[in-house]
């Protein structure tokens, strides 16, 4: 095990409303086993991240409210960076709050550590119809893709548009209440197609078929040079929703062309701090095409560790701290599951008869990891499933964040 500087702590922040994320949760638990102090940014008390036996300390501020409000912002991680008192790393979550704090690393880096990433390069990741652009001008390979905007240019793709198309807002949304608003759904046919929301650009991109094609993932931590000294890469093997959703069940698995490609792309982007990336392996044509390119730590990224038990996350924390980065190999064969995901995923897929009951149970047996149940901390997932069963009211209004103690 590496040493790590415990006297740094970290924040955890995210933009929106979304109480029921394992990610955020997933931070605290492996930074917080090492003995590094984590904070976290909830939209209320009973945010089941806060309430985990590694949660040093939790800041009750719902930043959906202020997503227009920059300086309301900016003023608020203000106020939590007094109250924590020394820098902090800071860990994004959401596309959301990776920009913010890109676009306002000059400020922040004198409360926070962050990596020195170009605030145009994250705008130009979260926006999929420019990835899509930047990928094909740069050779990688990417499924055929459209942009269209406005009723008439929905209604010129429907024109010509073979189905299933994989339809996916350009840009994330917040919605109103700052939820997250559904950002990628396969359609079907041309009156679903002529249903969808064009208040805003929509990529329609060409789906790849189940019997053609494989999910694929890469997660990895970029240093200042852009290069990799953690990488990994492993299948997607459910997803929820079926086919167009986050991972619900998935398996490391070692994939040196895969993981030489994503490599490549983002030293050409210059890319630095933690990513996710979506792939899939198209049968047709024997490429691994992009899907999607996340500027943060992804929900999932515990599926992955090295033999010396280091994750991005944790790679993350060592780079930041001038600590070296000391991989290790990749583990292959593990298995990490999101529980409230993958029950909802095998449900629609055995309905479909395309998941057998058999099938399903052998799947459990084989898990390392869950994204909810942990044996040393059990309020989390004790409190996110009375959460899912009885959701709780959403208040309006907006105020400066309040800071409550954790049990860590």
């Amino acid at each position: 095990m590496q040493s790590f500087d415990t006297s740094v702590p970290a924040l955890v922040l995210k933009v929106g409303e979304y109480a029921l994320h394992h990610g955020g949760l997933a931070v605290a638990r492996t930074l917080g086993r090492l003995g590094i102090p984590v904070y976290g940014v909830h939209e209320d008390r009973f945010s089941p991240a806060g309430l985990s036996r590694y949660a040093t300390g939790r800041f009750v501020w719902r930043t959906g409210d202020q997503r227009h409000y920059r300086r309301q912002l900016l003023d608020g991680m203000g106020m939590v960076a007094e109250r924590i008192g020394r820098p902090a790393v800071l860990i994004p979550t959401d596309d959301h709050a990776a920009l913010f704090a890109a676009e306002h690393a000059e400020v922040l880096r004198d409360r926070f550590l962050i990596p020195a990433q170009a605030a145009s390069l994250v705008r130009g990741v979260i926006d999929k119809a420019e990835l899509h652009a930047r990928c094909r001008a740069l050779g990688f390979a990417v499924p055929e893709a459209t942009t269209v905007t406005g009723a008439d240019g929905l209604a010129s793709f429907a024109r010509t548009a073979a189905f299933p198309v994989v339809a996916k807002r350009a840009v994330p949304l917040l919605l109103p209440d700052g939820r997250r608003a559904r950002s990628t759904r396969i359609v079907r046919g041309l009156g679903e197609l002529l249903r969808l929301d064009v208040s805003s650009a929509l990529l329609l991109q060409e789906h790849i078929p189940a019997e053609h094609g494989e999910d694929w993932l890469f997660h990895g931590y970029c240093d200042a040079r852009s290069e990799c000294p953690v990488a990994f890469t492993g299948r997607k093997l459910r997803s929820f929703p079926p086919g167009a959703g986050e991972t619900a069940l998935g398996r490391s698995e070692r994939n040196p062309a895969l993981e030489h490609q994503a490599r490549s792309l983002l030293r050409e982007l210059g890319y630095r701090g933690p990513v996710s990336m979506d792939y899939r392996f198209d049968r047709r044509d024997g490429r691994y095409k992009l899907l999607d390119l996340n500027p943060r730590v992804g929900a999932i990224f515990r599926l992955f560790a090295t033999d010396s038990g280091l994750d991005v996350v944790r790679a993350l924390h060592l780079d930041l701290t001038g600590r070296p980065v000391v991989a290790g190999e990749p583990v292959d064969g593990r298995v990490v599951m999101v529980e409230s995901n993958d029950v909802r995923s095998a449900w629609s897929l055995l309905r479909a008869r395309r998941l057998t009951p058999h099938e399903w149970w052998s799947s459990w047996r084989a898990i390392h990891e869950t994204a909810w149940f942990a044996p040393d901390d059990l309020v989390p997932p004790l409190v996110a499933l009375a959460r899912a069963v009885a959701p709780r009211r959403r208040r309006a209004g907006s105020a400066p964040p309040r800071y409550l103690p954790g049990r860590a």
